[in-house]
């Protein structure tokens, strides 16, 4: 009704309005609604980007943590320009090139192909097909390091959003080729190793063989002539030389068992090296006479004679070297020994270099270079006569390293070899230095000899002990001094000359001396045994004589007694003469084995011991319990015998109710002559300890020490 009254355009206008109104609001609403959905559909891929987001560059940095600590590189490169999409971190540890290198220029890892490949110019990653894989090995110098690496790779082609792309994983195999060829290297050295031992028991069958037939044959020889005494003694001569060598053999087969199972170990003493040159002397002068060679030795700077080590074993060293030197020298050759002194790295010790060199044979190259290494033996028609275990240098090089020295080896085939051994020994404390001696100072000498370097040693040794000393090389250039000093009235006090002169020999000098009226001390020099010409050197007007190698106490002492102011002393027996010290001493033999209780017993009885024997241990037992005390005086205790060894048998005695005999003194005898026995000796009761084959000397000795 009232709309009537309305005008019908007002109405119309209002209407329309209206409708405006309410679309103008609807769409707002929808366009918010609109808008609130699409925010959140926003909101949530966005989360799932970021999310996403966070999930690759996790597993990214899970990679490249894995790759830094694996041994394998990972590249990938396009198949057409190589630029590298993706290069592992750890390519720089690998390979010494850094990930920028490599992006820039892929090229930088070289052609990657195996050394046998055919033709290494071309690029070996072509051939490749997609979806085809390849594999092999190559080497690699690292760039940084420059060290030789083994890589294996695996590479492959495949297609990533149409492109063709390479995969490449090069892992790094370098621990596993090294120790592939290490174990290949064992089984060399443990082939090689069996080869030797092979051809050593060979050798060996033969070598000991050599001795034996001999010892067995002139054994024969000596009882068809036993009325023909001056056969059996040549006879005689012949088993002891062979009876030696087959010693010889089997030391050096027991001490290289032992050297390999770590049993050798070194005994340090007190030692002279005066006296083990000197011993080593008298032991090679008959090889060296038989041979016919000229033996020199000499000391140089020696200023501490007296050391601690191994006298055993430094002997072995130096025999070994020299029986080696006059081996394989010819007759009317040279061998030489030298030792020199120099300053220790560490105070106490001094460092002593001895040289033993020859004109002999020389060695190849090709066994120089396996000289120390055990069965070696030099295999030419030169030396095919010669025999040895070839286990001498090993067992020499050995004792060397466990002494804390060193061996070299200098030679030429056809010239000769020389030995240089140096060895780092303690200084005996009690050693004083070399003092001035008050009867010799301000006094003059002259020192004659054809060698520069003996003059040198001498002259240095003669102004230590505060003389004045000249020195000449020639024997009528000393003639000529000697009448100048004279004249001149600053004559010497003492000759030291040299027996073998080039010019003039020793003696002869001598002579041309005194008949100058001049009758100063003069003194001999010479490296051989001088019992051979004593009585014409006395009477040509020789004081004194004095043995190469010459050493400051020899020296002295020599001086001393020449010029006469060397005070009179008895002089200390080192054996006592047959029968002297053991009449009345009565010792209990224990041997298992006749025959060397048979020879025991002669030995014994010629010293003039009464003996008494057992057969083995329980029965030496019994002896000594039911003995009175005094009754025995020692027992000599073999280790190894049936129903009782000699470690049982000590004990038993030791435990003995009567003190008198459980101290009875005890010496073992056995051919185990290792630390371990001598150790097992000390801890069940023994005294003493003697090797088999009993050396008469040693025996003596022994008995002496322990006796007297």
């Amino acid at each position: 009704m009232f709309l009537g009254l309305v005008q019908e355009d007002i109405v119309n206008a209002s209407m329309n309005s209206l409708q405006r109104s309410t679309i103008l609001l609807v769409s707002t609403v929808v366009f918010c609604i609109a808008a609130f959905l699409i925010s959140l559909v926003v909101q949530k891929s966005s989360t799932n980007l970021r999310k996403k987001d966070t999930e690759i560059l996790y597993r990214d940095e899970l990679f490249q943590k894995l790759s830094m600590n694996v041994d394998d590189v990972f590249l990938m490169m396009d198949a057409k320009t190589y630029q590298a999409d993706y290069v592992s971190p750890n390519v720089e540890n690998l390979l010494g090139i850094t990930v920028e290198q490599i992006r820039k220029d892929a090229c930088i890892l070289g052609k990657l192909h195996p050394v046998e490949h055919e033709d290494p110019e071309k690029n070996y990653l072509e051939e490749i097909r997609v979806h085809e894989q390849r594999e092999w090995d190559f080497e690699y110098v690292h760039l940084k390091t420059g060290e030789k690496r083994w890589f294996h790779n695996i590479a492959m082609c495949c297609e990533i959003n149409g492109k063709k792309k390479y995969i490449l994983v090069m892992s790094d195999r370098t621990a596993d080729w090294k120790m592939n060829q290490a174990l290949s290297e064992a089984v060399h050295e443990a082939e090689t190793a069996n080869r030797a031992k092979s051809t050593f028991l060979s050798n060996m069958s033969h070598d000991i063989r050599t001795p034996m037939n001999a010892i067995i044959g002139f054994t024969t020889l000596a009882v068809s002539n036993i009325d023909n005494e001056n056969k059996v003694r040549d006879y005689l001569r012949k088993i002891l030389s062979s009876s030696n060598h087959l010693l010889s053999l089997i030391n050096d087969i027991l001490d290289m068992s032992r050297i390999e199972s770590g049993k050798l170990h070194m005994e340090e003493t007190e030692v002279s090296l005066s006296e083990v040159l000197h011993d080593l002397k008298t032991i090679i002068s008959g090889q060296i006479h038989a041979k016919q060679l000229d033996l020199y030795m000499d000391a140089m700077d020696v200023t501490n004679e007296e050391v601690y080590c191994d006298k055993m074993r430094l002997n072995q060293v130096l025999l070994n070297l020299l029986s080696n030197a006059i081996k394989f020298t010819p007759a009317g050759g040279t061998v030489s020994v030298r030792l020199k002194q120099y300053p220790g790295n560490v105070r106490g010790t001094a460092l002593y270099e001895i040289r033993v060199k020859d004109n002999g044979i020389g060695m190849s190259q090709e066994f120089v270079q396996n000289i120390f290494s055990p069965f070696e033996r030099e295999r030419t028609s030169t030396v095919s006569r010669t025999q040895g275990t070839g286990l001498g240098m090993a067992i020499t090089k050995n004792i060397v390293d466990m002494m804390g020295g060193t061996i070299e080896v200098q030679t030429e085939q056809g010239k000769g070899t020389e030995f240089i051994v140096c060895l780092p020994l303690r200084i005996q404390p009690k050693h004083h230095p070399i003092q001035k001696i008050t009867e010799l100072e301000g006094l003059k000498a002259l020192v004659v000899d054809d060698d520069f370097n003996t003059c040198d040693s001498v002259t240095k040794m003669l102004v230590k002990v505060g003389m004045r000393s000249e020195w000449t090389l020639s024997g009528k250039e000393a003639i000529l001094r000697a009448q100048q000093s004279t004249e001149l009235g600053d004559a010497f006090h003492a000759y030291i000359i040299d027996w073998r002169l080039p010019d003039m020999n020793g003696i002869e000098v001598t002579r041309q001396i005194r008949s100058l009226g001049d009758d100063t001390p003069i003194i001999i020099l010479t490296a051989y045994d001088w019992s051979d010409i004593e009585a014409e050197a006395r009477a040509a007007g020789v004081t004194a004589f004095c043995t190469k190698p010459l050493f400051m106490s020899d020296l002295r002492e020599n001086l001393l007694e020449a010029i006469g102011q060397k005070q009179a002393g008895t002089e200390k027996l080192i054996l006592p003469a047959e029968g002297s010290d053991f009449k009345g001493k009565s010792i209990l033999l224990v041997e298992d084995n006749e025959l060397n209780s048979e020879i025991a017993v002669e030995i014994l009885n010629a010293y003039g011991f009464q003996v008494d024997t057992a057969e083995n241990g329980a029965e030496a037992v019994e002896k000594v319990k039911n003995s009175t005390p005094g009754k025995y005086d020692l027992v000599l205790m073999d280790v190894q015998m049936p129903v009782m060894n000699g470690y049982e048998a000590t004990k038993l005695i030791r435990a003995l109710d009567e003190p008198a005999l459980a101290g009875i003194t005890i010496l073992a005898m056995t051919a185990n002559a290792f630390d371990e026995d001598r150790m097992r000796a000390r801890e069940c009761g023994m005294d003493g300890f003697l090797s088999k084959p009993i050396v008469i000397e040693e025996l003596i000795g022994t008995l002496r020490n322990n006796l007297v």
